[in-house]
């Protein structure tokens, strides 16, 4: 069932037997986000839950992360866009600490939580023990340390699939601690760095861990610093096969002599959970 952007109040956020329940853009709330969390401790059919941009606020966060340590059927949630205001970030510690024990959850969104370094550090820790979550969005606040604690959980024989670090700021230092962990795990297969202020050196060194670990798929660059050594790299990829234009974001063309990169509307598929549901019903 999908109600997004509809004018759905904390009232209207009751229990249900529905498996996919789609409230983005619903101001649902401090009492729905309590309520939704009291629903997931006694709902057992429930497979997907977006409440992205529906205003929930840090009892109904830690709320619904206590449900989820206990829920066993909850496979997608979406949190995006949670009205947090204090600066101690206890809602990721409260993540982090569901992580290791929830047994289903596949797909998590995060994204546009005002997460830093110090909150990735925290959600770091319950990544490094969890062995389900494949799905991760995380366009936030990150910069080049918090994507030095991910490169950690990488390095760490991670389930993780798709990894979303648009609109952060990793910068270059952050880009090669990543590329250096899928070369030595081969972990990621799909990539989003976009819009990370990353320049030469950390574009090169992403691109090497293209050629260089064959479970690296898919890869989004658009919105970096795209200077002509990079355009070069990306260009070869293309050229050899190893990247095909539907697995990135660029396109290479030539003026005068020198390669530059335009912009292909290619992203990373949104969900997750639905693509697997959609190939076992095929």
């Amino acid at each position: 069932l999908d109600l997004g952007y509809n004018n759905i109040s904390d009232e209207g956020a009751g229990n249900s037997s529905l498996l996919s329940l789609r409230l983005s853009g619903n101001k649902i709330g401090r009492n729905g986000g309590l309520d939704f969390a009291g629903m997931l401790r006694v709902n057992m059919t429930l497979q997907e839950l977006e409440l992205g941009e529906c205003d929930l606020e840090m009892h109904g966060m830690i709320g619904l992360s206590t449900a989820l340590k206990n829920n066993t059927t909850l496979r997608s949630v979406d949190v995006s866009r949670a009205l947090l205001f204090s600066l101690l970030e206890e809602w990721a510690v409260h993540f982090s600490k569901m992580l290791p024990v929830n047994s289903s959850l596949v797909e998590l969104h995060l994204g546009k939580m005002g997460l830093t370094d110090t909150g990735m550090e925290r959600l770091s820790e319950g990544l490094k023990l969890n062995h389900r979550l494949r799905y991760l969005d995380l366009r936030n606040r990150v910069s080049r340390d918090g994507a030095l604690h991910l490169s950690k959980v990488l390095k760490g024989n991670s389930p993780l699939e798709v990894i979303d670090l648009s609109s952060n700021r990793i910068e270059d230092p952050g880009a090669e601690y990543l590329s250096e962990a899928i070369c030595c795990e081969g972990s990621v297969l799909r990539l989003s760095v976009c819009r990370n202020n990353i320049s030469t050196s950390g574009l090169l060194s992403l691109a090497g861990a293209l050629t260089n670990s064959p479970t690296l798929t898919h890869i989004y660059i658009w919105g970096n610093h795209l200077e002509e050594p990079v355009c070069q790299a990306f260009k070869e990829l293309l050229n050899t096969g190893r990247l095909t234009p539907e697995q990135t974001d660029v396109r290479p063309y030539e003026v005068d002599g020198h390669v530059f990169l335009a912009e292909l509307f290619h992203h990373l598929r949104k969900h997750l959970f639905f693509t697997d549901v959609n190939e076992q019903n095929a």
